[in-house]
């Protein structure tokens, strides 16, 4: 059983990255965060199969955690066992389906909807948005109250997203959070090491 040191989640968007995807990928991998999700929105299934075997590759290479995002059935076929799926698609697995899985994750904008990803079965949800993010420009952040709420609600780690920086870290911890996601800082940044290590000792 792998032992994950960090409590950040690195979720990609290959529209941000300033070099070839997959060196930044192996450049991420190498630091061990707590595993990189594989969200690419623009894929389709096919292109997302292809893109998918390629990174899987480079994580178990470096004993990362890969989460495929939104595809259960890729995942199923690249024998993968770790897959995050917004809500809708999440309620239309079964409970075997759901059960194939040993690392299930949700993403949650509610304590309604957390409570809900827990009782199908997810072994950690993300809530969001928390802090204001030029992902999601004009729309006021959820903030730290309701992912304090949604932490007492449930019983599976959660992890915070939305605006997540090396100045408000520690707060979200402080709130209940199990970690944090980041996508913007990790696919741009210069040195991938440093900028996590900014994280951890917050």
């Amino acid at each position: 059983m792998i032992i994950y040191m960090s409590d950040i989640l690195c979720v990609t968007n290959c529209k941000l990255c300033r070099e070839d995807f997959l060196i930044r990928i192996e450049k991420i991998a190498k630091e061990n965060p707590h595993g990189i999700i594989l969200r690419e929105k623009d894929l389709l299934e096919e292109e997302y199969r292809v893109l998918a075997r390629a990174v899987l590759e480079i994580c178990q290479k470096y004993n990362t955690l890969c989460v495929l995002h939104s595809f259960a059935k890729v995942a199923k076929e690249l024998n993968c066992t770790a897959v995050h799926l917004p809500l809708p698609i999440l309620r239309t697995l079964n409970e075997a389906d759901r059960k194939a899985f040993t690392v299930l994750g949700a993403s949650c904008h509610s304590e309604e909807e957390a409570k809900e990803a827990e009782r199908l079965g997810c072994t950690y949800i993300i809530a969001g948005h928390i802090f204001e993010t030029d992902c999601k420009k004009g729309l006021k952040g959820r903030g730290l109250d309701f992912l304090q709420n949604v932490c007492k609600n449930v019983s599976i780690p959660v992890y915070a997203i939305g605006g997540i920086d090396k100045q408000n870290i520690r707060k979200v911890r402080q709130a209940g959070a199990s970690g944090a996601c980041i996508m913007s800082g990790i696919m741009t940044c210069g040195n991938i090491g440093q900028y996590l290590a900014d994280f951890e000792f917050a």
